[in-house]
């Protein structure tokens, strides 16, 4: 029952399928990604589930680097409008919430970027960018080593943190920047 040759096993699939998936990214898109914050009024993130935590990562970062970033779907927020980038992070591109997230927000002039697993999904088609982090892997492995998304959200988070890097370049921030945007109630 207790075999730490699946955790280990686990562990290392995750990683090297993480690196197959996440080598497929082209600069070109990253560069367009990143030319897009630049451009943009504000930023909104959108996710459901696992996918939805990933999305929120990436929005508390871009708070961290001074963008004025929203959660769709958060009590606390404000309406996309022409101008905004909305970026979705949806595994199957199919969920009918992120689906119609797009399409309202390509209707309200906002331009998207979509980050998902699946480059025949519904929601690719509304996606001025579109990431597309899929896996080829056999079912058996995935299965017992990484069962249903992980691997699209692991390589998403992923994915997402390097363009945090890229855009603490081009903004010319560092972590003690980042760090006064942080958290303010904890002590010294």
């Amino acid at each position: 029952m207790n075999n730490p040759d699946t955790f280990r096993g686990s562990l290392d699939y995750i990683q090297r399928k993480t690196i197959d998936i996440l080598d497929k990214v082209t600069k070109e898109d990253i560069e367009k990604i990143i030319h897009s914050f630049f451009k943009a009024n504000r930023v909104f993130v959108y996710g459901a589930g696992r996918s939805g935590l990933v999305a929120k990562a990436f929005a508390i970062r871009l708070v961290h680097l001074g963008f004025q970033t929203f959660v769709i779907g958060e009590t606390i927020g404000a309406p996309v409008k022409k101008g905004d980038l909305v970026f979705i992070v949806s595994g199957s591109g199919e969920t009918i919430p992120a689906v119609m997230t797009a399409e309202i927000a390509k209707k309200l002039g906002a331009k998207l970027v979509v980050v998902t697993g699946a480059k025949n999904s519904r929601i690719i088609k509304f996606a001025d960018i579109a990431i597309v982090l899929a896996a080829d892997c056999t079912e058996k492995e995935r299965k017992q080593f990484a069962p249903l998304g992980t691997l699209f959200e692991a390589s998403a988070w992923i994915l997402l943190d390097g363009i945090i890097a890229e855009l603490m370049k081009n903004k010319k921030e560092n972590e003690e920047s980042m760090r006064s945007r942080h958290a303010t109630l904890e002590l010294p």
